[in-house]
């Protein structure tokens, strides 16, 4: 309770207003764009340019000193022309792409970290580079928090009002030239949105981790959705909290914000990556599991049709499918409440239900036999095995198709009679 209490006291002071005030818009309009960033493949491109604005706060200090004004301009300039001269490298010059990129970037961030160092062995100047590395969000001004508001909120009207323009040409470019969208117009234009989200950010994660940002959100909002818009929403969400937490965190365990923000973006996405409605580890497992489960129940059905109509025991189950008995004994106590079997003494036996669908899978099983043989050109003998995997796979709509080109035969390589479809 008392760690609450001083926690409490602390958020009222002031600075940590500001800096929670800061955080929070800059999780958000990271979350926001890094959408785009992420699924235009530009990771490594906003990582250059993040590292490549420390150029603009040297010539920005030298030419108007320690200016919060300056240093977003001369941080924007020097985004933009890392990004032109990395698209100029890329459409001219024999050189991958991401080597241009690392070309780049790296030469532009080592000026940076020269041209700061060689001020700050001036006398009466010091500009802390590991304050434009690492962020510094407690000692954020008012004037930061006016600027990073300006182009929070600018970066959300953009993309609101070019929404359309900035979806189709980051999934359908070539369409969007046939419409008269400029997919390089756009491409620039979030550049220059980019520039100023990573300006925006230096002061509170810093050049180095604001491309965590950029990225774990999105990454940790499309593992939850994939609608675009409900994407946007989710990690806009996922960097305010990100931020947020990371800088509540920081207080209590007295480290530094800006990594303390990243780690909790991070964790985010490792609990998406545990535990999301469609694509997490955890629906993975179950679905293989109920899947497994299926093609067991499946495979009971094939055995025990072939020893209708007298049925057979849970042994010779055991013994041909080589599963432990427990397990075939629940599955067919299942079967049995689905009834698609029933118990005749110590012995197992189809429903008038359970030869239906198994006569399916034998039909699914003969016919891609068939295939095999027809359209595939395999020996009779090569076709078996692979016909019992893929006979649980195959859906009606494609069984029908192959029933139609094989001109409906009805009997397979092995002279074995196919059953008939079911109406």
């Amino acid at each position: 309770m008392e760690t609450i209490a001083n926690l409490i006291e602390v958020m009222s002071s002031e600075w940590a207003i500001r800096a929670l005030v800061a955080s929070s818009m800059v999780g958000l309009m990271c979350g926001i764009l890094g959408c785009f960033i992420v699924l235009r493949n530009m990771s490594l491109l906003g990582d250059a340019l993040s590292h490549a604005v420390l150029p603009g706060v040297f010539f920005a200090f030298m030419l108007v000193g320690y200016s919060t004004i300056g240093f977003f301009v001369g941080s924007t300039i020097a985004g933009l022309i890392t990004a032109f001269a990395i698209s100029w490298i890329q459409q001219n010059v024999k050189t991958k792409n991401d080597a241009a990129i690392g070309i780049i970037f790296t030469a532009m961030f080592s000026i940076g970290v020269m041209g700061i160092s060689w001020l700050n062995q001036s006398e009466g100047v010091h500009l802390d580079l590991k304050d434009f590395l690492f962020g510094n969000v407690l000692g954020i001004s008012n004037e930061d928090i006016y600027l990073t508001f300006g182009i929070a909120l600018y970066t959300v009207v953009c993309v609101f009002l070019f929404y359309r323009y900035l979806f189709i040409t980051t999934f359908q470019p070539t369409i969007a030239e046939t419409m008269g969208i400029s997919a390089k117009t756009i491409h620039y234009f979030l550049m220059l949105l980019l520039s100023f989200v990573i300006v925006a950010s230096l002061r509170t994660v810093g050049v180095i981790l604001v491309v965590a940002m950029l990225i774990t959100p999105a990454a940790t909002a499309l593992l939850l959705s994939e609608r675009l818009k409900r994407v946007i929403v989710i990690s806009a969400i996922i960097g305010v909290l990100s931020a947020a937490l990371g800088l509540i965190c920081s207080i209590v365990i007295e480290t530094t914000p800006g990594p303390a923000m990243t780690l909790c973006a991070t964790l985010f996405y490792f609990l998406a990556v545990l535990f999301s409605p469609t694509q997490g580890l955890l629906f993975k497992y179950n679905q293989n599991r109920i899947e497994k489960r299926r093609i067991l129940r499946e495979d009971i059905l094939r055995q025990v049709i072939k020893k209708q109509p007298e049925g057979t025991s849970i042994a010779s189950l055991t013994d041909r499918l080589n599963i432990p008995e427990s397990r075939i004994k629940s599955t067919v106590n299942l079967m049995t409440k689905s009834n698609l079997i029933t118990r005749v003494a110590e012995k197992v036996v189809l429903t008038d239900a359970g030869i239906n669908k198994a006569e399916q899978l034998v039909r699914a099983h003969r016919l891609w036999e068939t295939y095999q043989v027809r359209k595939m050109g395999l020996d009779s003998n090569q076709i078996h095995n692979e016909a019992d995997q893929i006979e649980h796979f195959l859906s009606e709509e494609l069984l029908d198709e192959i029933d139609r080109e094989l001109g409906f035969p009805t009997k397979d390589p092995h002279d074995s009679p196919i059953p008939s479809k079911n109406n």
